[in-house]
């Protein structure tokens, strides 16, 4: 494969990012408004104390350049994230954990899905942290979803589905095109607390 077939972006990364800013700068609006809510642990791990210079959109690009791992990972990181916020209600996403957030759900969405990938001294250059801060986002990313991390291919599915909506207005975000049989034999959740962020923005 050539080197720019290999690094051409995916349309999951301007997806993932226009949905993730959106909700970012929303919950970026309230907190000027209510001020910032102190999160518990282990959410509160991601909250650094000013926002980074570079965008959603540029990180996520930085990423897949450097991370070498397949479009599937962006997919899986998403779920991880969703997973996160739903075992974590009081956690929003501003763009004061974004980064480290998304960070650490790639990382853990592709040791999970690949082969073969870097360690995470590779992956705090590409992040632009230090080693003892991708080991320390890491693990408490591991423990706030209580390593749950696999992801079967209805949830796979599922998810691709969300963020194709996610392009399509005309369909609502949130829920998932299932049918009665489906839904009832589906055990992760029908709707995803990224998009019902971004819905109460609306």
């Amino acid at each position: 494969m050539a080197e720019d077939d290999r690094h051409s972006v995916p349309p999951i990364v301007p997806i993932l990012s226009a949905l993730l800013q959106r909700v970012a700068d929303c919950n970026d609006a309230q907190a000027s408004r209510h001020g910032r809510r102190r999160l518990p642990p282990p959410a509160a791990a991601f909250s650094g104390l000013a926002r980074p210079a570079i965008s959603i959109r540029g990180y996520l690009d930085r990423i897949f350049r450097y991370a070498d791992c397949s479009p599937s990972c962006f997919v899986v990181a998403y779920v991880y994230l969703d997973r996160f916020l739903h075992l974590h209600p009081s956690f929003a996403i501003d763009s004061f954990n974004v980064h480290r957030f998304l960070i650490s759900a790639v990382v853990t969405a592709v040791k999970f899905m690949e082969d073969r990938c870097y360690n995470n001294a590779y992956f705090a250059k590409v992040a632009g942290i230090s080693l003892a801060e991708m080991n320390f986002l890491e693990v408490n990313f591991l423990f706030g979803l209580r390593f749950e991390l696999n992801v079967s291919p209805f949830v796979f599915t599922s998810y691709c589905s969300i963020l194709k909506r996610e392009v399509s207005p005309q369909i609502p975000l949130g829920f998932h095109c299932l049918g009665a049989k489906e839904e009832e034999e589906e055990e992760e959740p029908r709707s995803s607390s990224l998009c019902e962020q971004h819905l109460s923005c609306s």
